[in-house]
């Protein structure tokens, strides 16, 4: 974790107030608990709600394929150094079938040895965007031969959406929630 303790702390249940309570109760898993992350901006409710649409769109709605969206998700969390972001799509991305290696693996980027064509070409348009805030023209047209606009479209606003998370998750300092593992050793 870049910060060993957070800048702004969770709030507890007891410090939630009607409109995090409404928000924070429908986010709360077995046993009651509620990510780190939710926990943390419900500092800012309104926001919270606001981000929450956007955010369920690209996790829930995106067009992209779920193991697809996993890895320029897992890459950019690596490229911005979020380890919370790391660990949470590390998990889901286990739960969605991909190997241990294969998780490893998308920290060494797209010319790493072992990616299909393809796998590759989300990673280096991931790695494009965090470098340059634009897909290269080379890198669109590998994209464009599998995917349809919409596609190349959720592609961009996912690399987005998680920079802008991972900028949040580092800042605010959110620390990984129990059981959650960060970075590969």
């Amino acid at each position: 974790m870049r910060l060993s303790t957070p800048r702004v702390p969770p709030l507890a249940a007891d410090e939630w107030d009607g409109e995090a309570r409404d928000l924070l109760e429908g986010l709360q898993r077995a046993g009651g608990r509620v990510l780190n992350i939710f926990a943390t901006l419900a500092h800012h409710p309104k926001l919270l709600k606001r981000w929450l649409v956007f955010g369920n769109h690209v996790l829930g709605k995106n067009s992209l394929p779920p193991r697809e969206r996993e890895l320029v998700i897992l890459r950019i969390g690596w490229l911005c150094r979020a380890e919370y972001e790391w660990g949470q799509h590390a998990a889901i991305s286990r739960e969605l079938g991909m190997s241990e290696e294969e998780i490893r693996r998308v920290s060494e980027g797209p010319d790493a040895d072992g990616w299909d064509d393809f796998d590759a070409t989300l990673l280096r348009a991931t790695d494009e965007l965090h470098a340059d805030a634009m897909i290269s023209d080379a890198t669109w047209k590998a994209l464009s031969e599998r995917y349809d606009t919409r596609q190349c479209m959720d592609l961009v606003f996912t690399v987005g959406q998680y920079n802008l998370v991972s900028m949040a998750l580092n800042s605010l300092g959110v620390q990984l929630d129990e059981g959650v593992t960060g970075f590969p050793g």
